[in-house]
């Protein structure tokens, strides 16, 4: 009976462990962005009109980040558009969910999600308004025998 005890407790410490290990890789195009962002803050986004916005599209645990384009307009998305590969840019446009097209604020220079009928998820983020990483501590030596 305690080996099976053990056996169990030890399998679920490996599964913790492993899960715990996400790497970079493991992750898409949004959650490297999100990390970034909540690593490191980003400044605010006033009104304007930026062509350095990246587009992030989710549908279940996938994503892909399309350059575009947002009109920012007292603080909160007008439109928003993604560059196309002949230069050109085209306005996203979606059938929304419970108007969450609407009232879309910036927060540590990524949008609100906007959520599709479909349900896929669609935020635009700010990378040029990150933030440049903070200086790290000196680690002070150990102490020596002298």
């Amino acid at each position: 009976m305690k080996n099976i005890g053990l056996g169990l407790f030890l399998f679920l410490f490996v599964t913790v462990i492993n899960a715990q290990e996400k790497t970079n890789a493991d992750l898409n195009c949004y959650n490297k962005w999100a990390l970034k962002f909540e690593d490191r803050g980003a400044d605010d986004v006033k009104d304007g009109v930026y062509e350095d916005v990246i587009v992030t599209f989710r549908l279940a645990n996938k994503a892909t980040c399309n350059n575009g384009k947002a009109e920012v307009l007292k603080g909160k998305i007008i439109k928003f558009y993604i560059l196309l590969s002949d230069g050109s840019y085209e306005e996203v446009k979606r059938t929304w969910k419970n108007k969450s097209n609407e009232n879309v604020t910036i927060v540590n220079g990524i949008s609100k999600a906007f959520l599709s009928v479909h349900n896929e998820l669609i935020n635009v983020m700010w990378p040029n308004k990150i933030k440049p990483k903070r200086a790290k501590p000196s680690v002070a030596p150990d102490p020596t025998d002298d």
